[in-house]
Parts: structure tokens; sequence; C-alpha cells
């Protein structure tokens, strides 16, 4: 039983004594359906995205800018980050979206007003 023990200690304790892993954080699993490039690099995207879509909302609500080639809009990240089983970025802790703000313990009201699923169409009044 203690042999037991100590192996199953050791198993644990060996990722942080391997140097080549000392000082990592583990990520969230994330399941990336559309791989490919997004409008900033990854690790921008992680720090910036709330400024990047706040900024857009504000051009959006205020200014009446929709859309564009490298706009971020939250239509865009759902088309390309939704699940492919259930075309959304919530649903699961490996869904897009709620996986990573489930790991970093951050709340999103981005759902309180809009839908997570790519292809829905709002019916609301136009600009």
């Amino acid at each position: 039983m203690l042999r037991a023990l100590l192996l199953v200690a050791l198993a644990l304790a060996l990722p942080a004594l391997n140097p080549a892993h000392a000082g990592e954080v583990p990520k969230p699993v994330i399941k990336i359906e559309n791989p490919g490039s997004c409008i900033a690099p990854a690790a921008e995207m992680r720090r910036n995205h709330m400024e990047m879509l706040k900024h857009q909302r504000n051009l959006t609500l205020r200014e009446g800018v929709r859309g564009g080639a490298k706009s971020a809009s939250l239509n865009a990240c759902i088309e390309c980050h939704a699940s492919k089983a259930t075309g959304s970025v919530r649903g699961s802790d490996e869904a897009f979206c709620q996986g990573c703000h489930e790991y970093a313990a951050v709340k999103t009201d981005c759902w309180d007003c809009h839908q997570p699923k790519a292809g829905y169409k709002a019916t609301g009044a136009k600009p």
C-alpha cells in the first residue's frame, strides 16, 4: 500500500520536477474547429479580445459601422470557433468561449444579448 502511494505521489510530482515544464501553467483544453489565422496572433487575441469586441461594439452602436475585412465582430468569432457538432461556442468545457472563460473564471455577458450559435440571424431592427 505504501509503495502504491509513493508511486502515485511520484507520478504527480514528476511534471513539476521536469525543467521543460517548469513555470508552465496548464492551459484549458479547447477544441478549435476551424484552425487558421485570426485577425491577430493568438497571444494578442487571448489578452485583448475583450477590448477588440468593445471597440467593435462601440463602432457598430455609435457610428453604424458593421463588418469589415478585419473586424472584431462577435459573429466573425462565432463563425470560426463554433463547434461543428453544436454550431455554438458554448455548451461544454471544450467549447471555445465557454471553455476558456470557465478556465479563467471570467464571466461573460455577451450571451445576455447575443446568440452563441453560428449562422444565427437576428430579426431585430436594423440601424
